[in-house]
């Protein structure tokens, strides 16, 4: 079986940034396009937007389901496992709420029913923006004072912001939305995203040798270290989304995006950055 390896002297730096660079830019345009046409970057579940949400056991079908709520602001039936079903209703007023109570009761007495307001959703989205913004600003502190160096540090910031803006314009595209559940992934890919940085970065500026032996050897390590945590969370999208356990299934998908975009960050970007640093901007 052969070695990972890394070819720096394959591609200059700039051709190393341009894929990820282009990305960036159009991920970012792609969510300042969403909130300021719907007011956020990312669909909102029903965590932020408001709404309510029904779990009931039953042997009906999705189907019948959908017919006999068809009267109600109905967004979204989930299935679960023991016939298990999470329906989620838009906001609706206080008449017409009591009235939905009153038809679900009627049919499926031991249903649970929950109302998140809109002014409790939008609070909740204030606390989740500020903890992603709080937890990047520490991690940006964390990472220059390890340094002390502006460029690589830099590198690593900027890095780690990429992973998470294109892993939310990709969760856009293919339907996830931003709950609580996935709002914490996106904090979990932060430190996923950094220890990679971090690796490729100690070993290009802490150790001796050529340049290319230590980005070969950085690979080496960076790339299974990716491949073990991607092949766990993977284990974990299959086993929930089997199950239809939707908040761990959101979750899990949202790492294995990021862990995707991450490789693409670390090894083009990031590598790409240092190593214009190291060989022209920097010492040689």
């Amino acid at each position: 079986m052969g070695k990972f390896t890394y070819d720096i002297n394959r591609y200059e730096p700039k051709q190393m940034v341009a894929l990820p660079a282009g990305l960036f830019i159009i991920s970012v345009l792609f969510l300042a396009f969403n909130f300021f046409t719907t007011g956020m970057p990312i669909e909102p579940g029903i965590d932020f937007a408001g709404g309510i949400s029904v779990t009931v056991f039953s042997d009906d079908s999705k189907e019948d389901i959908e017919s006999y709520f068809s009267g109600y602001p109905l967004q979204s039936v989930g299935e679960s496992i023991n016939n298990g079903y999470y329906i989620v209703f838009q906001n609706m007023g206080d008449d017409e709420f009591r009235d939905l109570t009153d038809h679900v009761i009627s049919k499926y007495p031991e249903a649970k029913i929950d109302q998140i307001g809109e002014t409790f959703g939008k609070t909740l989205q204030e606390q989740a923006l500020w903890a992603v913004i709080i937890s990047f600003i520490l991690m940006a502190i964390v990472i220059f004072a390890a340094f002390r160096n502006f460029v690589p540090s830099v590198a690593v910031v900027i890095s780690a912001l990429s992973d998470i803006i294109i892993t939310a314009a990709i969760m856009d595209v293919v339907g996830i939305t931003l709950s609580l559940g996935t709002t914490a992934a996106l904090l979990m890919l932060i430190g996923y995203s950094v220890d990679s940085d971090v690796l490729l970065t100690t070993r290009l500026l802490k150790r001796k040798g050529k340049l290319e032996e230590k980005m070969s050897g950085a690979f080496r390590t960076g790339i299974i270290m990716t491949s073990t945590t991607f092949t766990a969370v993977f284990a974990m999208f299959i086993v929930s989304a089997i199950g239809n356990v939707v908040i761990i299934r959101d979750i899990s998908a949202v790492l294995l995006i990021g862990l995707a975009v991450d490789v693409m960050n670390t090894w083009m970007l990031n590598a790409g950055l240092l190593k214009w640093y190291m060989t022209r901007g920097g010492r040689k």
